[in-house]
């Protein structure tokens, strides 16, 4: 490592002629200081000029991404600023109101060797950079994954991912995927002849799936040939080939956004070899929640169902299923609005019949979303620029009725910008524990950020996410290869998540903060998400990834590592808490669970049948001992809530009430829900702060 100590020196004792201005060295480090800031300026005079031009309707697009007439004033009413796919990304660049990537700005002269801490894993394999062959500057982004493996030949493994590699292509083509033959060991990232991915005609958003009845891969795009924005993708039977891929559609359209997919491999399910893909539809409702699947292994895609309405945005965070039982989740997010700091409220809704019917089965507390600051709608983890936008989004999975969420949320009352947590649900989606922390460091001032999990069929779960805690310097910003940032930490579950084992670092190395120097591609943009599956003995996991260097610059590579399913790596479980029912919320900001006491919910024995079933969760909100209730059972028009033998309130027979008690501190309370006016009662909960 170069040492610095080169430009340093002890100042010298100073006679009163040597002070403020008159100081030589002084004068010329003042220059330099204005000198920098002159050619900042510039920079953002620049964009400022471009964000001033007459953007109004845009006539003759130089982007093959923006359309010809379209109307910038309308970006807000289409729903372009709160989506995520790279040709809202173009139009924003081309309306002026967002930036196009950039190389860094230090000087190479000063660019270091990254360093790479080596310390012993206790999860992980070798990293693999999923990107081969011939990158070209600046289009060299590569990011934002979804990874998936043959159950049949599983040293066949596939990561899609978004690749700029093809965005001045004609036609355009912003899509890429790495094929191992190995089980994850190498991987070759595909080519066509003309040296694109042979995803032709395709906006990235990746989502790759396998057909186990038809022994098919299908990848999942934002799909120009499937109007100026559905959802297509293409198909092979050899993926490693790249001239074997060919051309489908799903979903004919121009404002898709966000999609995920699952396909359903298991032979004993009732709904084997379905295959689902969900989506945000800004055409509809501002952004209502879609689903089709497929019922012939991919020859037709007709049947469509509208998940929610649009009215409160919900955004499709992933899909998955149940790898025992065939039903099928969606989680989603209520972002609050946007902006930083805000709210979020995690949601899922349940197939039980193959994705014909669905369910809305749980609406989360409400908790605050990560970040350090915000660019237009989105929160984003950095602020010196505003860098990485993310909401909080994570994954769900599920195995033999157990659901599993991962999440990321902030804690205000300390000013921790991300922590990552883990909720499970042991009655396939209906209640969730409360919010578990994986991630063991705790210093407010490194973030912990877009996790993901996945789960095998033993029950082996793993749980991987971006993490600062090895960062040494003062913040991850200015980016330079010489300043490590994060690494991917990891904890695993043996148990179907019922306890966990402790976290430790996954990736080899701690990266540096990689740049998107790509100007076609938003700024903001790091990836918005990574989907992880597992094989028949390990898991599968990847990640944007800094380390690699190109014209100086750390900048976005899509890499990938493996955890074996089997064995345990520590002896010291820690309990997953019990899953309690959760209500509706309300509007109130909830206060982070890292900082909240978890408060036992102590039940009465089961009721009998006909009568009310009341359960009860408790938290804290701004220091508030807060209970939500949650009932079934009542037929009344309206119930009494009592609390410590008292009727607190009458309310409508809505099946949930939030108890805000007014107190703090250590408190006990009973609760019981009757039938207004009557003593047909539901069994007493006692919660206890």
């Amino acid at each position: 490592m170069k040492n610095n100590s080169t430009s340093q020196s002890v100042p010298a004792r100073r006679s009163p002629g040597e002070g403020g201005f008159f100081n030589l060295r002084v004068l010329i480090a003042f220059f330099i200081f204005l000198a920098g800031v002159f050619l900042a300026l510039l920079g953002f005079g620049g964009f400022s000029a471009q964000a001033q031009q007459n953007r109004t309707i845009i006539t003759q697009p130089s982007d093959p991404l923006v359309p010809a007439g379209f109307d910038c004033s309308r970006i807000h009413e289409l729903g372009i600023d709160k989506q995520e796919n790279l040709r809202a990304g173009a139009i924003m660049i081309a309306c002026g109101r967002a930036q196009g990537g950039s190389a860094s700005s230090s000087f190479g002269g000063f660019i270091q060797a990254i360093r790479k801490l080596l310390a012993p894993l206790a999860f992980g394999t070798a990293d693999v950079d999923l990107v081969t062959g011939t990158e070209t500057f600046p289009n060299v982004t590569q990011s934002e994954t979804f990874t998936a493996s043959n159950p049949d030949n599983p040293n066949q493994v596939v990561v899609a991912y978004n690749d700029s590699r093809g965005r001045n292509a004609s036609p355009i083509n912003i899509s890429g995927a790495s094929v191992s033959t190995d089980a994850g060991a190498t991987f070759t990232r595909l080519a066509a002849a003309n040296g694109q991915s042979p995803f032709s005609n395709t906006l990235g958003d990746p989502v790759i799936l396998y057909n186990r009845p038809s022994g098919t891969w299908y990848t999942v795009w934002l799909d120009a040939g499937c109007g100026a924005q559905g959802l297509g993708g293409y198909k092979s039977i050899t993926p490693s080939n790249a001239n074997s891929w060919t051309h489908f559609c799903i979903h004919t359209n121009s404002q898709d956004d966000r999609e995920s997919g699952w396909a359903d491999n298991n032979p004993s399910s009732p709904f084997y070899g379905r295959m689902y893909v969900s989506w945000n539809d800004f055409n509809v409702g501002g952004g209502a929640l879609f689903l089709r699947y497929s019922t012939d292994n991919g020859v037709t895609w007709t049947n469509a169902r509208q998940i929610t309405t649009g009215t409160p945005f919900i955004r499709d965070v992933q899909i998955t299923g149940d790898l025992a039982t065939g039903d099928v989740y969606i989680a989603g997010m209520d972002e609050g609005g946007g902006g930083f700091p805000h709210n979020n409220i995690n949601h899922l809704y349940r197939s039980t019949d193959g994705g014909n019917t669905w369910t809305h089965t749980y609406a989360g507390p409400t908790f605050s979303g990560p970040g350090r600051s915000s660019s237009g709608y989105f929160a984003t983890m950095y602020a010196n620029p505003a860098y990485w936008r993310h909401e909080g989004w994570g994954e769900p999975a599920a195995l033999n009725g157990v659901v599993h969420y991962v999440y990321a949320a902030s804690n205000p009352a300390t000013g921790d910008p991300g922590n990552v947590f883990y909720v499970r649900s042991t009655d396939r989606g209906l209640t969730f524990s409360a919010p578990f922390q994986l991630n063991s460091n705790t210093d407010p001032t490194k973030a912990q950020w877009q996790p993901n999990i996945s789960v095998s069929t033993s029950g082996s779960l793993f749980a991987v996410w971006y993490d600062e805690r090895e960062r040494t310097a003062a913040s991850c910003q200015p980016s330079s290869p010489s300043t490590p940032c994060y690494r991917m930490w990891a904890r695993r579950s043996t148990d179907n998540g019922a306890t966990w084992l402790n976290d430790d670092a996954f990736s080899d190395v701690v990266t540096p903060l990689p740049l998107q120097p790509d100007p076609g591609i938003q700024a903001t943009y790091a990836g918005d998400y990574d989907y992880a599956s597992s094989s028949v003995n390990q898991h599968l996991h990847a990640w944007v990834d800094g380390r690699v260097a190109i014209s100086g610059s750390s900048q976005q590579d899509a890499f990938h590592d493996r955890q074996s399913a089997g064995g345990a790596a520590s002896p010291t479980p820690t309990a997953t808490p019990t899953p309690t029912a959760t209500s509706t919320p309300t509007p109130t900001p909830t206060a982070t669970p890292i900082a909240t006491p978890t408060p036992t919910v102590t039940p009465t024995a089961t009721p009998t049948p006909g009568q009310i079933a009341l359960s009860a969760v408790g938290h804290k909100v701004h220091g508030v001992n807060t209970v939500d209730l949650s009932w079934n059972g009542a037929t009344s028009p309206n119930v009494d809530v009592y609390r410590n033998g008292g009727v607190i309130a009458t309310t409508t027979n809505n099946g949930a009430y939030t108890d805000s008690t007014g107190s703090r501190g250590h408190a006990t309370y009973t609760y019981k829900v009757c039938e207004a006016g009557s003593v047909n009662c539901s069994n007493q909960v006692t919660v206890t702060f």
